[in-house]
């Protein structure tokens, strides 16, 4: 097992969500915390607390995407290629995983709301994988924060 996979079940064991589990990872790459970042993470989970919205690991990878290339004070713009990463993703979780369960809900992933669901675990790391990746096609070294 890989040390980012032992890292998210050390993080799951803990009791974080998926979306925070993922910006918690793209924290330490950057040798940072933030815990009201942390904290406000966890509205995302469970597809926004109702099931039926989209899955905390591509809002989690949505946020680390804006994490990197979003607009954070009256001096800094936003990346230019922030919205293209975020299409990027958004697409690629579709294309992944939306046709698979039927749409990319928590609801629909998980087949009933739960954490607890085996595909989860593997959902969230590719999904943060994909992530990086997106990152880096884009000149974002993900250790190097704004």
């Amino acid at each position: 097992m890989d040390s980012i996979k032992f890292r998210m079940m050390e993080l799951k064991a803990k009791g974080f969500y998926c979306s925070q589990i993922m910006m918690f990872l793209a924290l330490e790459n950057q040798d940072k915390t933030n815990e009201d970042l942390l904290r406000s993470m966890a509205g995302l989970a469970f597809g926004a607390g109702i099931g039926s919205q989209a899955c905390g690991a591509l809002t989690g990878g949505a946020c680390i995407l804006a994490l990197y290339a979003g607009k954070g004070t009256d001096e800094e713009e936003e990346n230019f290629h922030l919205n293209a990463m975020l299409q990027d993703l958004g697409n690629w979780f579709l294309e992944t995983y939306g046709g698979m369960y039927g749409g990319v809900s928590c609801d629909l992933i998980s087949e009933d709301g739960s954490l607890r669901n085996e595909r989860c675990g593997a959902i969230v790391a590719e999904t943060y994988a994909k992530t990086i990746e997106i990152l880096i096609a884009n000149g974002l070294d993900p250790e190097d924060g704004r």
